[in-house]
């Protein structure tokens, strides 16, 4: 568990952390997102002890990253964006030399290595030269290195980069099954990865927390009930000219069929509750609602939009 109270850290005259809190529960994967200079590799180098904050307090898992850095930083795994790998040794010999410098204990460090191997999918190159692997196999073996000592908690930096399609696939299940039983906090620059993997965001901006909740409440917040997915009994054509006819929508869009007789469609007003109109203009149309929800944004469109407006109303610090 991390509990961040009231962080601030400047340099100079700079205000890189502005003030922020937020804590972070056990099994929970939380997406830590902002543009360049938000603040956030400046949090994440205060979460993992790098570097002092200039006010406020960091716990890890209860221990206070300043009065008992010791505990605290053997409850932290990190994974950089850059890997900090050696090149000339084996990957097994590099994660013996990791386990060796977190202090595991000589006669549980070749199981540990083992297990953390079958985890992140290397288990077959422990005899492989760390500098000869692919640019996604270095990444995993990154990853691997953060889990030594078994942290309860995992702070990922980019943890697909390098990776293909099909690598960033495996990795987002390798991380799924790991927050099972961590807590975990990924920055990354791909958000629908980001959207994939997490069950929370917190994005930041100008060193302050700007969102903090799932994409689908952020995504109320931010549409007002302006933009609706709807199932209606009826006919496409007769369902999309009887909503096209209503000056309030500004646009309707087919969608799909899912049941027999019934039709989808999306309908957009201008940043106003347009379910009421919806309502009325399925009655008059003896068109019934089958199911009407809130249209969601994507974490891209989350994001910008957050980002351009500085911020939503309640967004809160969790």
């Amino acid at each position: 568990m991390i509990e961040v109270k009231n962080l601030v850290k400047r340099y100079g005259t700079h205000l890189a952390v502005d003030n922020i809190s937020f804590t972070i529960g056990q099994g929970e994967i939380v997406g830590f997102l902002g543009p360049n200079g938000a603040g956030k590799t400046t949090t994440m180098n205060i979460l993992t002890g790098y570097i002092s904050a200039t006010e406020g307090d960091v716990s890890i898992n209860g221990n206070n990253i300043l009065d008992n850095p010791g505990q605290a930083k053997a409850n932290i795994g990190y994974l950089p964006d850059s890997p900090p790998l050696y090149n000339n040794m084996l990957v097994d010999e590099y994660l013996q030399f990791v386990c060796k410098i977190k202090k595991v204990a000589k006669n549980t460090r070749r199981g540990m290595i083992a297990d953390i191997k079958e985890m992140v999918r290397i288990a077959d190159i422990g005899n492989r030269v760390v500098g000869n692997l692919s640019k996604g196999y270095r990444q995993r073996v990154g990853l691997a290195q953060a889990l030594v000592g078994y942290p309860s908690t995992l702070i990922l930096d980019e943890p697909t980069n390098g990776f293909d399609p099909r690598q960033i696939i495996e990795m987002r299940q390798v991380i799924k099954n790991l927050g099972k039983s961590h807590t975990l906090i990924i920055s990354s620059h791909i958000l629908p990865e980001v959207q994939a993997m997490c069950s929370r965001v917190l994005i930041l901006h100008q060193g302050k927390i700007v969102a903090s909740d799932t994409t689908s409440k952020l995504s109320a917040a931010l549409t007002n009930n302006s933009k609706m997915v709807v199932r209606l009994k009826g006919r496409k054509e007769d369902i999309v000219k009887a909503f096209e006819a209503v000056a309030l929508f500004k646009k309707v869009v087919p969608l799909t069929s899912h049941e027999t007789d019934t039709f989808d469609i999306e309908i957009e007003g201008d940043d106003e509750d347009i379910r009421e109109a919806i309502f009325f203009c399925a009655a008059k149309n003896a068109m019934p609602i089958l199911s009407m929800g809130t249209a969601d944004l994507s974490l891209e469109d989350i994001f910008l939009q957050v980002i351009s407006a500085g911020g939503i109303s309640d967004a809160g610090n969790h």
